[in-house]
């Protein structure tokens, strides 16, 4: 590619959102015109966590995720090669997934939980969202989404959330919000956002 690309990275606690704004943002533009790739594919696999205090994985800990290997699959999309990685599946962290395909494109879109923290990463980025979401209505949706989708019970999500999730945010998410270009408040919708950054986004794109 003649040009680089422009890098966007996308975080923001639990169930702020996120996957749910990608998604919308996604539909604004073509294959040709957008890339995401998304920390999730890097997390490690089950053998290689470590435990709490009551035998359980914390998944929500920067050492979880090869944050390395990320970064450095997103210099080489920065510099226009493609990069590939097994998707990685929950409630099946011992196995590889199929092999995914991330083609080099105008705009590349990074999400997740550690993307901020992990220097290596967030000086790559040209533009820095955070989607924020008040914290009574972010557990509402996690509980929703663990149950339905990840088969994980009530109980055992508000567990994962008091002891894992809320101090991974608070250590490791929180004190780089302020750092954010942009700040997307979901409590209800982000409508207005994602017009405002799919504007921003159109202009960044070859005429």
């Amino acid at each position: 590619m003649q040009n680089k690309p422009y890098l966007i990275g996308i975080s923001g606690g639990s169930a702020s959102g996120k996957t749910s704004f990608l998604n919308a943002l996604k539909e604004k533009f073509s294959e040709n015109e957008l890339c995401i790739i998304s920390q999730d594919n890097y997390y490690k696999l089950a053998y290689e966590h470590s435990k709490d205090e009551n035998g359980h994985i914390n998944f929500d800990l920067p050492e979880c995720v090869d944050l390395d290997a990320f970064a450095a699959d997103l210099e080489k999309i920065h510099r226009g090669e493609t990069i590939y990685r097994h998707e990685y599946r929950f409630q099946h962290e011992e196995q590889k997934g199929p092999l995914l395909t991330f083609e080099p494109a105008p705009i590349i879109v990074c999400e997740g939980l550690f993307i901020f923290y992990y220097a290596r990463i967030f000086e790559q980025f040209d533009l820095k969202i955070f989607v924020n979401a008040a914290e009574e209505i972010a557990l509402e949706r996690r509980i929703k989404r663990d149950v339905a989708e990840r088969n994980i019970s009530e109980a055992f999500a508000l567990y994962q959330w008091k002891n894992h999730v809320l101090p991974s945010y608070q250590k490791y998410l929180l004190p780089f919000m302020a750092q954010a270009d942009m700040i997307i408040n979901n409590n209800t919708h982000f409508n207005n956002s994602l017009q405002v950054i799919s504007d921003h986004l159109a202009q960044k794109l070859p005429q």
